[in-house]
């Protein structure tokens, strides 16, 4: 079981509501900057700090590179969005958002993808 403390958690929640709300006014079709933009929107009128399209400097073997991790939201400091507007959730996704949680140091993100009928169908929570 993972251990994040009930601050963290309780943002966590806010997060999945942010989406939820997110999705039952748009609806799925749109593109993903739309939903961006609307969650970014949502998160923030929950006083809840958001950076959008956060830029994470990545080595290799103790190397900088020139390009850099590009994270669609970060909540908080401490939580990865990953927004999706796609048929399905594929693994590629997964692996993706989980490659930015080890490589951006954080534990807890999220895949939302607002192109499914049914949000719960589209939301997936990733932890390392």
């Amino acid at each position: 079981m993972w251990d994040f403390s009930e601050e963290l958690e309780a943002k966590a929640r806010e997060v999945v509501d942010a989406g939820f709300h997110v999705h039952r006014e748009l609806g799925p079709g749109l593109l993903e900057r739309v939903f961006e933009s609307a969650l970014v929107h949502e998160l923030t009128s929950r006083h809840l700090s958001v950076q959008r399209q956060v830029q994470v400097p990545l080595n290799y073997k103790g190397t900088p590179l020139e390009d850099l991790l590009r994270l669609d939201l970060l909540i908080e400091g401490s939580i990865i969005v990953e927004v999706k507007s796609v048929e399905t959730i594929l693994a590629v996704h997964r692996a993706q958002l989980m490659s930015y949680l080890r490589l951006s140091g954080r534990r807890l993100g999220f895949l939302m993808n607002f192109n499914v009928p049914t949000f719960k169908d589209g939301i997936r929570r990733l932890v390392v």
